[in-house]
């Protein structure tokens, strides 16, 4: 008797993270922020929707990371046994959802998880089974509270700059300072990191050891402290897409505005927005769908490269979300799921493969009137557990009313 042995083909299931939001508390334009203070903490919160042809199991796996967002292979600042939530529980989306079939949406830390050191973490959505399989990634801030920062912002015209309209001379300059409690190491303080908005992929960096015109710090050399940014641009509150109204938003090819052709707003200054933020209709909502958003723009000349970027790709200059020249009118599409998005438009040019010579002012203007929120966090290098970059100080400020 002969047996015929098969293989057996095992076809690997294709999941997708889509809409993934993290913010502070219940409010989803809060700033990923956990601040520890008084043996007390607020929560973030973590939400996406899957598109899966089946149920995935999935977990997330937090990882605290240096100043760079890089996790640390230190055995002790993996925090082992409360890095990671297992088999996540999903809700099953309104059939009348296409382009995505479950949600996840859960509040951290909690009895699995903790984050006992301040700084930056990171976290990976990933394959139950197999953690290695990442299907996204997403950052926030821890912050135990030791040192308080006094921030001071002002006005500022850049009086160098002669070749430009006056509009784009105007700046904003920051100063933060601070004395040592006892204790902590005057050399051990390393910089100040300022976040505007939500970019956190692009901070302003005020370091010791990078001293400039326009980044530097005065330091009386024993506990007194004080960094300067200046010449930062306020640019123009962000442009903004409402997709809410399935009346004038029925999709599912819709335009980011009712008139469609969006202009340079070099000499307007734009409307309140959501600080670089988005909000999404209720996951539960019938109309909580999947609209192909067409962003059109006529620019004032057609001779450079043009990136759209928002809340919705992390405020980031990426190769695919460059605009395609049609005739003078530059488009872009974007699968957004309904609800309100910040964005803006870039100019910028490739050199060697990388985007570099990022203008954005050239479409979007610059205006003192500008409310920018800045997040401040003051770097210590810890000595802790094998060394790491602390969180030792937090405030924010804004120029709302300047």
């Amino acid at each position: 008797m002969i047996f015929l042995i098969l293989p057996t083909l095992l076809f690997a299931q294709s999941i997708e993270i889509k809409s993934l939001q993290i913010y502070s508390g219940g409010d989803q334009i809060g700033f990923p922020l956990i601040e520890q203070r008084g043996g007390r903490q607020n929560n973030i919160t973590i939400q996406f929707d899957v598109a899966s042809s089946s149920m995935p199991n999935l977990s997330i796996v937090f990882r605290f990371c240096d100043q760079d967002w890089k996790p640390y292979s230190n055995y002790f600042l993996e925090n082992p046994g409360y890095n990671t939530d297992n088999s996540l529980w999903l809700e099953t989306l309104p059939t009348s959802v296409v382009k995505a079939k479950y949600h996840f949406k859960g509040s951290y830390p909690n009895e699995n998880v903790n984050f006992p050191f301040s700084g930056k973490w990171k976290f990976y959505i990933t394959d139950n089974s197999d953690t290695s399989i990442v299907y996204a990634t997403g950052k926030f801030f821890v912050v135990r509270q030791s040192v308080p920062l006094d921030a001071a912002l002002s006005r500022f015209r850049i009086n160098e700059i002669l070749d430009i309209p006056n509009s784009a001379n105007r700046s904003f300059n920051l100063s933060v300072e601070f004395n040592l409690p006892p204790g902590l190491f005057p050399n051990y303080v390393k910089n100040v990191e300022v976040v505007e908005n939500r970019k956190l992929s692009s901070p302003i960096i005020i370091n010791r050891e990078k001293y400039g015109d326009v980044r530097f710090y005065e330091w009386n050399g024993s506990d007194q402290f004080k960094f300067f940014a200046r010449d930062l641009l306020p640019g123009n509150e962000y442009r903004t897409t409402d997709l809410m109204d399935i009346n004038r938003f029925y999709g599912p090819n819709v335009n980011a505005q009712l008139d469609e052709l969006e202009t340079s707003r070099f000499y307007k200054l734009g409307y309140d927005d959501l600080g670089g933020s988005s909000k999404l209709l209720k996951y539960k909502n019938d109309y909580a769908n999947y609209l192909n958003v067409q962003f059109s723009l006529r620019p004032p000349e057609e001779d450079r490269r043009i990136f759209l970027t928002g809340s919705f790709n992390d405020w980031k200059v990426l190769p695919e979300f460059e605009m395609k020249n049609d005739d003078g009118i530059y488009r872009s599409n974007v699968l957004l799921k309904r609800g309100i998005y910040d964005y803006a438009y870039v100019a910028a040019e490739y050199y060697d493969g990388v985007i570099v010579d990022e203008d954005w002012l050239w479409l979007e203007g610059n205006f003192w009137e500008t409310e920018n929120d800045y997040y401040i966090f003051l770097y210590y290098e810890s000595t802790e557990n094998g060394g790491y970059d602390k969180i030792i100080g937090y405030t924010k400020i804004t120029s709302r009313g300047l």
